[in-house]
């Protein structure tokens, strides 16, 4: 089925976006105008089958722009010209018959970084905001503007991404992009959903059908509880708990659904009998046959960090030095391009691996200033992603478009389905994410990033809700298409390069507090009481 795109004028009405001091509107049409493109939105007109933008800088000679069904346009004049005054008309369709929507005027002007900023976490936050599955409330997989869902895919709610998105909720809210009455009625949806669907020793799967709230397995074995996945979403849940733990009645009352939500999950029962490991997958049928034991470095720290921290079924310290960090062996001597490597990347020892890696687990758990016996966690971040940027500068594979303002490898789509890309496997494929998500490591070389994407790639790139996940000048691929686990991170690190948001509200969280201390780690954020 074709993707419903949500009609965004009511909506975003009420946002004080920065970027919309210069919004005009005419009748029904709101133009939002920004460097090299503007948006426009305006309410479905009654019997509408098409609608047809036409614009004009004279406001006299109008030249159509785009044929259409949606209520939502972004229009790149760069075509036009810098710093436009631009008019707009949006004629409706019916067979044959037409009418005016409406008419409006605005101008595009020269952004600030901190407006471009704004933008793309702005854009990015309506993924789990207008995109959310509608009963749930959580995010889609994925969001596919080009075409057609996978089978069975149109409800599909991630666990993991919903949790990465949740920190952009939670930004949407102190940026004013939603109201805090808004966000309580979305949580209270989403919480509501949660308390009623499956789960696996309070663990939820990687994959729920945002219908019925019943396990859509991940594969055949992986039917029951995904602990990694599960630890993504509670990660953000838990700042969201804090958020809204001192507000009104409605706000306590989900912070303290949140908490039993978070007390429920049994970390002990993931270590598969009382090993000194943690196992990633739990089904009711298929038990233990994934048999996957959490031995790092990979994405899977705060996992370690949830379990440790519980208040109800904590894991012992020896978990996490016996099998996170596997008895020390998770250190690594190894350098690439002059930089530290740190701790060994499984699977990828000699340049590190994706760099969702750097992301994941540090959406709340913030690793400025974070150490422990293994790492420095701050630099083990900025070198990895160092490293990968160093990597793409080099270009070993010669692909088109790499270089300082264009690098970034991690998981994403690809030019052969979905590929987990990094030095070692390097398709030619760059995903906007990874760059964008590291901007607390690398916030100038992440601006390159962002600023080539959108100025020199613009619409091939940039959609709706944000950059899309993944594109390659080498193989000219462009797709305009979403994954949730991608345009999490962005939101929430832009947020907690900017004001911390996210790391402030997890790390304030007492049993977080103490969890880290079990573990041995040192932080500048821990207090020492």
């Amino acid at each position: 089925m074709k993707i419903q795109i949500p009609i965004y004028s009511l909506i975003l009405a009420s946002f004080s976006f920065a970027c919309q001091k210069a919004e005009e509107r005419t009748n029904t049409i709101k133009a939002t105008p920004y460097d090299i493109h503007v948006e426009l939105s305006w309410d479905k007109a009654p019997e509408a089958d098409s609608y047809e933008v036409w614009v004009s800088m004279d406001d006299d000679h109008y030249t159509r722009r785009a044929v259409l069904e949606d209520t939502i346009y972004l229009d790149f004049v760069n075509d036009l010209g810098m710093e436009l005054d631009l008019n707009y008309e949006i004629r409706a369709y019916a067979g044959d018959d037409s009418t005016i929507v409406g008419k409006a005027a605005t101008k595009t002007h020269k952004m600030t970084d901190e407006e471009l900023l704004d933008m793309v976490e702005f854009y990015t936050f309506r993924y789990f905001w207008d995109g959310a599955e509608p009963n749930s409330g959580l995010a889609p997989e994925r969001i596919h503007i080009d075409g057609e869902y996978p089978q069975n895919d149109a409800h599909v709610v991630t666990t993991g991404g919903s949790g990465m998105g949740i920190f952009g909720l939670i930004a949407g809210m102190e940026r004013g992009w939603i109201t805090k009455e808004q966000g309580v009625a979305r949580f209270e949806r989403i919480v509501g959903f949660l308390e009623k669907a499956d789960k696996f020793k309070g663990v939820w799967p990687h994959w729920i059908n945002g219908q019925t709230g019943k396990v859509q397995p991940f594969g055949q074995k992986d039917n029951g509880g995904d602990l990694v996945e599960s630890a993504f979403l509670m990660q953000s849940l838990i700042a969201v708990r804090e958020y809204f733990k001192d507000g009104d009645e409605r706000q306590k009352a989900v912070a303290q659904r949140i908490d039993q939500l978070w007390k429920d999950m049994d970390w002990t029962w993931y270590t598969r009998d009382g090993q000194d490991v943690l196992y990633w997958h739990w089904s009711p049928e298929y038990a233990w046959d994934m048999n996957f034991p959490l031995e790092g470095y990979n994405e899977c720290l705060i996992t370690y960090v949830l379990a440790a921290s519980s208040p109800t079924h904590t894991i012992d310290a020896a978990a996490y030095h016996k099998g996170w960090a596997r008895n020390g062996g998770i250190k690594s001597d190894k350098k690439a391009f002059d930089y530290d490597l740190i701790l060994k990347h499984n699977g990828a020892e000699d340049m590190g691996g994706p760099l969702f890696w750097a992301h994941y687990s540090y959406l709340g758990l913030n690793p400025m200033g974070l150490k422990d016996q293994y790492a420095d966690y701050q630099k083990l971040n900025t070198n990895h992603t160092l490293i990968n940027r160093a990597h793409a500068v080099e270009n070993p594979g010669g692909f088109a478009g790499y270089g300082e303002d264009l690098w970034g490898l991690t998981a994403s789509y690809s030019i052969n389905g979905y590929n987990a890309h990094f030095p070692a496997n390097d398709t030619g494929v760059i995903s906007p994410t990874a760059a964008i998500s590291s901007i607390p490591y690398t916030p100038e070389e992440s601006m390159q990033v962002i600023k080539n994407l959108y100025y020199n790639y613009g619409k091939k790139v940039l959609g709706r809700y944000g950059f899309y996940d993944a594109m390659s000048p080498e193989h000219d691929y462009f797709p305009t298409r979403y994954l949730a686990i991608d345009q999490g991170p962005v939101v929430a690190m832009i947020e907690n390069y900017r004001t911390g948001l996210g790391w402030k509200l997890f790390m304030g969280a007492p049993e977080i507090q103490e969890g880290l201390k079990k573990l041995g780690f040192e932080s500048p954020n821990i207090s020492k009481q």
